[in-house]
Protein backbone atom coordinates (compact mmCIF):
# COMPACT_ATOMS: atom_id res chain seq x y z
CA UNK A 1 0.00 0.00 0.00
CA UNK A 2 1.24 3.48 -0.86
CA UNK A 3 1.87 5.87 2.00
CA UNK A 4 2.60 9.58 1.76
CA UNK A 5 5.11 11.11 4.16
CA UNK A 6 7.53 14.01 4.47
CA UNK A 7 10.78 13.53 2.65
CA UNK A 8 13.70 12.88 5.00
CA UNK A 9 17.41 13.53 4.43
CA UNK A 10 18.10 9.82 3.67
CA UNK A 11 15.49 10.02 0.86
CA UNK A 12 17.43 12.64 -1.10
CA UNK A 13 19.22 10.28 -3.50
CA UNK A 14 16.09 8.26 -4.27
CA UNK A 15 14.07 11.45 -4.79
CA UNK A 16 16.71 12.83 -7.16
CA UNK A 17 16.68 9.58 -9.10
CA UNK A 18 12.89 9.77 -9.51
CA UNK A 19 13.03 13.44 -10.52
CA UNK A 20 15.74 12.89 -13.12
CA UNK A 21 14.22 9.70 -14.54
CA UNK A 22 10.75 11.22 -14.84
CA UNK A 23 12.12 14.47 -16.28
CA UNK A 24 13.43 12.55 -19.29
CA UNK A 25 9.91 13.05 -20.68
CA UNK A 26 10.85 16.74 -21.14
CA UNK A 27 13.84 15.96 -23.38
CA UNK A 28 13.05 17.23 -26.86
CA UNK A 29 9.75 18.75 -25.65
CA UNK A 30 10.79 21.79 -23.64
CA UNK A 31 13.03 24.39 -25.27
CA UNK A 32 16.51 22.97 -25.85
CA UNK A 33 18.08 25.94 -24.05
CA UNK A 34 16.18 24.99 -20.87
CA UNK A 35 17.18 21.29 -20.88
CA UNK A 36 20.27 20.19 -18.97
CA UNK A 37 21.61 16.89 -17.71
CA UNK A 38 20.90 16.01 -15.03
CA UNK A 39 17.63 17.88 -15.14
CA UNK A 40 17.90 18.59 -11.41
CA UNK A 41 21.35 18.37 -9.84
CA UNK A 42 21.66 17.64 -6.13
CA UNK A 43 22.64 21.21 -5.24
CA UNK A 44 19.50 22.53 -6.94
CA UNK A 45 17.27 20.20 -4.92
CA UNK A 46 19.09 21.19 -1.74
CA UNK A 47 18.63 24.84 -2.72
CA UNK A 48 14.89 24.33 -3.18
CA UNK A 49 14.68 22.78 0.28
CA UNK A 50 16.67 25.69 1.73
CA UNK A 51 14.27 28.06 -0.05
CA UNK A 52 11.30 26.59 1.80
CA UNK A 53 9.99 23.87 -0.51
CA UNK A 54 8.65 21.09 1.73
CA UNK A 55 8.90 17.79 -0.11
CA UNK A 56 6.62 14.80 0.33
CA UNK A 57 7.21 11.31 -1.00
CA UNK A 58 5.07 8.35 -1.96
CA UNK A 59 6.46 5.12 -0.57
CA UNK A 60 5.47 1.51 -1.02
CA UNK A 61 7.27 -1.46 0.51
CA UNK A 62 10.19 0.78 1.52
CA UNK A 63 10.72 2.16 -2.00
CA UNK A 64 9.98 5.71 -3.08
CA UNK A 65 7.74 6.03 -6.12
CA UNK A 66 7.03 9.75 -6.26
CA UNK A 67 8.05 13.14 -4.95
CA UNK A 68 6.25 16.49 -4.80
CA UNK A 69 6.91 19.76 -3.05
CA UNK A 70 4.82 22.59 -1.70
CA UNK A 71 6.10 26.08 -1.02
CA UNK A 72 4.34 28.78 0.98
CA UNK A 73 4.57 32.10 -0.85
CA UNK A 74 2.37 34.24 1.40
CA UNK A 75 -0.90 34.74 -0.45
CA UNK A 76 -0.59 31.41 -2.29
CA UNK A 77 1.07 28.03 -2.05
CA UNK A 78 2.97 26.56 -4.98
CA UNK A 79 3.09 22.90 -5.96
CA UNK A 80 6.72 22.35 -6.94
CA UNK A 81 8.68 19.56 -8.59
CA UNK A 82 6.04 16.87 -9.01
CA UNK A 83 7.53 13.62 -10.32
CA UNK A 84 6.54 9.97 -10.33
CA UNK A 85 8.90 7.09 -11.15
CA UNK A 86 8.29 6.06 -14.79
CA UNK A 87 7.63 2.45 -13.74
CA UNK A 88 4.56 3.45 -11.72
CA UNK A 89 3.18 6.36 -13.72
CA UNK A 90 -0.56 6.25 -14.44
CA UNK A 91 -1.19 4.13 -11.35
CA UNK A 92 -2.50 6.87 -9.03
CA UNK A 93 0.77 7.81 -7.30
CA UNK A 94 0.79 11.37 -8.65
CA UNK A 95 -2.86 11.89 -7.84
CA UNK A 96 -2.37 10.68 -4.26
CA UNK A 97 0.62 12.98 -3.81
CA UNK A 98 -1.14 15.97 -5.37
CA UNK A 99 -4.25 15.56 -3.25
CA UNK A 100 -2.19 15.20 -0.09
CA UNK A 101 0.09 18.15 -0.77
CA UNK A 102 -2.68 20.47 -2.01
CA UNK A 103 -4.77 19.66 1.08
CA UNK A 104 -1.95 21.00 3.26
CA UNK A 105 -2.54 24.50 1.92
CA UNK A 106 -5.13 26.71 3.54
CA UNK A 107 -4.79 29.19 0.70
CA UNK A 108 -5.03 29.17 -3.09
CA UNK A 109 -2.66 26.76 -4.84
CA UNK A 110 -0.77 27.50 -8.06
CA UNK A 111 1.24 25.15 -10.26
CA UNK A 112 3.73 26.14 -12.95
CA UNK A 113 4.76 23.77 -15.71
CA UNK A 114 6.11 23.84 -19.23
CA UNK A 115 3.54 24.90 -21.85
CA UNK A 116 4.53 21.98 -24.09
CA UNK A 117 4.27 19.38 -21.30
CA UNK A 118 0.72 18.57 -22.33
CA UNK A 119 0.65 15.37 -20.23
CA UNK A 120 1.40 17.41 -17.09
CA UNK A 121 -1.23 20.02 -17.93
CA UNK A 122 -3.77 17.26 -18.59
CA UNK A 123 -2.91 15.61 -15.25
CA UNK A 124 -3.45 18.81 -13.29
CA UNK A 125 -6.67 19.59 -15.14
CA UNK A 126 -8.02 16.09 -14.40
CA UNK A 127 -7.28 16.85 -10.75
CA UNK A 128 -9.31 20.05 -10.59
CA UNK A 129 -6.80 22.71 -11.63
CA UNK A 130 -7.50 25.18 -14.42
CA UNK A 131 -5.18 27.06 -16.73
CA UNK A 132 -4.71 30.65 -15.63
CA UNK A 133 -5.43 33.15 -18.42
CA UNK A 134 -2.33 34.47 -20.18
CA UNK A 135 -3.21 37.94 -18.87
CA UNK A 136 -2.20 36.72 -15.36
CA UNK A 137 0.28 33.95 -16.14
CA UNK A 138 3.44 36.01 -16.70
CA UNK A 139 2.93 38.25 -13.68
CA UNK A 140 2.29 35.22 -11.44
CA UNK A 141 5.42 33.46 -12.69
CA UNK A 142 7.51 36.58 -12.07
CA UNK A 143 6.00 37.21 -8.64
CA UNK A 144 6.07 33.73 -7.10
CA UNK A 145 8.77 31.78 -8.95
CA UNK A 146 12.49 32.50 -9.32
CA UNK A 147 12.90 31.46 -12.93
CA UNK A 148 14.59 33.01 -15.95
CA UNK A 149 12.55 35.07 -18.41
CA UNK A 150 12.91 32.33 -21.03
CA UNK A 151 11.10 29.94 -18.70
CA UNK A 152 8.36 32.50 -18.07
CA UNK A 153 7.83 32.68 -21.84
CA UNK A 154 7.54 28.91 -22.22
CA UNK A 155 5.49 28.02 -19.13
CA UNK A 156 1.87 28.01 -18.01
CA UNK A 157 0.27 28.37 -14.60
CA UNK A 158 -2.62 26.32 -13.31
CA UNK A 159 -4.70 27.26 -10.29
CA UNK A 160 -7.11 25.61 -7.93
CA UNK A 161 -10.71 26.68 -7.51
CA UNK A 162 -9.89 29.02 -4.61
CA UNK A 163 -7.59 31.12 -6.78
CA UNK A 164 -9.94 31.09 -9.77
CA UNK A 165 -12.95 32.10 -7.61
CA UNK A 166 -11.00 35.03 -6.16
CA UNK A 167 -10.35 36.50 -9.60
Amino acid sequence: MISIRKMLAPDLDAALSIINQAAQAYRGVIPADRWHEPYMPRDELEGEIADGVMFWVAEEDGLLSGVMGIQDKGAVALIRHAYVAPTVQRKGVGTRLLRHVAALAEKPVLIGTWADATWAIDFYRRNGFALVPKTHKDSLLRKYWSIPERQVETSVVLADERWMDAQ
